[in-house]
């Protein structure tokens, strides 16, 4: 019994936690509509996690995920405005995004640089450019007809933005799971030395992962602007802490302090659930946030202490 709640603990808090809120607001959390609206609440923030989880998978951290996500928004916009059409903007963008991403992979594996260090750095290059392109401004007008499709609507029976999370989802856990690369990641995040000198190379994967990570974040920026119709320098702000949080609390689910697609996407729907949950309920915004460090920083502690006994 300790085995087992020690390793799936975290999902058992979770059915826990949607059991609470459907009893308490019966009418409102626990319709099955409200439940598929919580799968398209949370898809953003998945995707986002997920590109965080293929860092994290390699040992590091990558602080510049809320710029990308803003750059991602602005620069598309930028493009539509130009004439561009969509899908090469699309394609400009996740290329634009991964050069980023695999810059900031080559400073911290080449140079051995923190990732704390070189991806603050790289953020704020980002946001910079992001900026630069929109003078401080939120954009609005340009978009082709269509592209907000891609992020709205409804697609056999769930909304369009819960496809794109269970599409980046499991391509992201065959890519860690059932892939050479990402064993290959999981090895230089156990033990970087011990990877190398096993013929591992250290520069190029995590280039790879950064640059993916970097992709998605983009990819959730347009998203974003194609839902709500504009893109602000600011959008992406609210995805870094968040996103962590989602993978911290997958760390503790399925594989004990090791980032993985499915446990990530169990914390995202833990934030997902409780947002919602306390929305409906009427708690102010603010007391939301307390809630939720305070459920991650408890589930982060429970698993310290788990492994410490």
């Amino acid at each position: 019994m300790s085995d087992l709640f020690g390793k799936y603990g975290t999902l058992f808090a979770l059915i826990l936690i949607v059991a609470a809120f459907a009893v308490a607001s019966p009418g409102a959390f626990g319709t099955p509509g409200n439940l598929i609206n919580i799968t398209q609440q949370m898809s953003l923030l998945a995707i986002v996690s997920v590109g965080v989880t293929l860092v994290m998978a390699a040992g590091e951290f990558d602080l510049a995920t809320a710029s990308l996500v803003s750059f991602g928004g602005i620069l598309v916009m930028v493009l539509f405005a130009a004439g561009v059409p969509a899908p090469l903007a699309f394609v400009i963008v996740l290329m634009a995004a991964g050069c980023f991403g695999a810059f900031s992979g080559f400073i911290v594996s080449h140079f051995q640089v923190l990732s704390f260090v070189a991806t603050l750095a790289v953020g704020t290059i980002v946001g910079g450019v992001t900026f630069m392109l929109s003078d401080g401004a939120t954009l609005f007008g340009g978009m082709p007809p269509g592209v907000r499709d891609i992020a709205r609507g409804w697609t056999f029976g769930l909304p369009t933005l819960t496809w794109w999370m269970i599409g980046v989802s499991v391509a992201a856990w065959l890519l860690l799971d059932k892939i050479e690369f990402g064993r290959r990641l999981y090895a230089i995040g156990g033990n970087r030395e011990a990877a190398r000198l096993a013929g591992v190379r250290i520069v190029p994967n995590t280039m790879a992962a950064f640059a993916l990570s970097a992709m998605l974040a983009a990819l959730v920026g347009m998203l974003l602007t194609g839902r709500i119709g504009s893109a602000n320098p600011t959008g992406g702000g609210g995805y870094l802490l968040t996103a962590y949080a989602a993978v911290f609390l997958g760390m503790t689910v399925f594989r004990d302090g090791e980032a993985n697609v499915p446990g990530t996407l169990v914390g995202a729907t833990i934030i997902a659930v409780i947002s919602n949950g306390l929305t409906i309920l009427g708690v102010s915004t603010f007391l939301q946030d307390i809630i939720t460090g305070s459920i991650i920083l408890a589930a982060v502690l429970v698993r310290r202490i788990g492994k410490a006994k």
